[in-house]
């Protein structure tokens, strides 16, 4: 493929970008919050801030910056960010906290006895900081990714 023929996408530039500092940013945040480094938090989902949101939020404004805030596109996008938003605040955290529950419950009835050690996700879903958060992080990235491709 020539360079003549590449063809640059900023919206998704935007969303590429957002997803990838809100996961790298989750490593550091998390490490004040315990003084504990986890990698793993960069390949998963939940933590400050939200990738979710700072992924739909990034993608939603540009559609909205390069194409118009007037558009069908923008309006599907923006529905779509609102459902992820509910939903990372909403049934996966209530998800995190049921299985954090289970957890708590599988440890005290069974101490001591020979039982799967296999212990349930918690932190499925985001608190409205979070979301918040990521809101933030996707709505800023697009604005610089939209100052420079105008």
């Amino acid at each position: 493929m020539s360079s003549s023929n590449l063809i640059i996408c900023p919206v998704l530039i935007a969303g590429l970008i957002s997803w990838t500092i809100g996961q790298t940013l989750k490593v550091p945040v998390e490490y004040l919050r315990t003084r504990a480094w986890n990698w793993a938090l960069f390949f998963s989902a939940g933590g400050m801030p939200s990738t979710h949101s700072a992924l739909m939020s990034s993608v939603t404004l540009s559609i909205g910056l390069f194409d118009g805030f007037n558009s069908t596109l923008f309006a599907l996008a923006f529905a779509l960010s609102m459902v992820v938003m509910y939903d990372a605040t909403g049934i996966r955290r209530q998800a995190g906290m049921h299985a954090q529950k289970i957890n708590i419950l599988v440890n005290e009835l069974f101490s001591g006895q020979p039982i799967s050690d296999e212990q349930l996700k918690e932190v499925l879903g985001h608190s409205p900081l979070q979301v918040l958060m990521g809101l933030i992080l996707g709505s800023s990235v697009s604005i610089i990714i939209w100052l420079i491709f105008r």
